[in-house]
């Protein structure tokens, strides 16, 4: 499967996503590091990548400005850090199947999930 990194999503990700035999694209280090969401969300979506942030608006503007995409999940924690950041991932990642990801926004949080259009991930 192939992952895009958000630039506010942890580097490390990238390292655990590989060692699963993803693929894993990141802009940071490049002359597009800096880029406005739309064109980082547009790169994602050319490499048919599910695009990794922290960002809520994400999920909520998504879903009302593309019916297909390659899928989102945000990581909306109270007090993000790279560990608890990267639980959660790979919490999803056991869950779902790669084409459940498919035009699909996931938001993660503390304690609960949401998933738009609805998804059962189980507990």
């Amino acid at each position: 499967m192939k992952f895009f990194l958000d630039e506010n999503f942890p580097k490390a990700a990238s390292g655990m996503l590989e060692g699963m035999g993803h693929e894993v694209f990141d802009l940071r280090g490049t002359d597009r590091e800096g880029s406005q969401d739309g064109d980082i969300f547009a790169e994602a979506q050319q490499h048919g990548a599910v695009f990794l942030t922290t960002d809520r608006d994400f999920f909520h503007t998504i879903p009302h400005l593309h019916t297909e995409h390659s899928g989102i999940i945000v990581i909306a924690l109270r007090q993000p850090n790279r560990q608890a950041i990267l639980e959660k991932l790979s919490w999803v990642l056991k869950r779902l199947a790669q084409g459940d990801f498919k035009s699909r926004t996931i938001q993660l949080r503390d304690r609960t999930w949401t998933a738009n259009p609805p998804l059962d991930l189980g507990g």
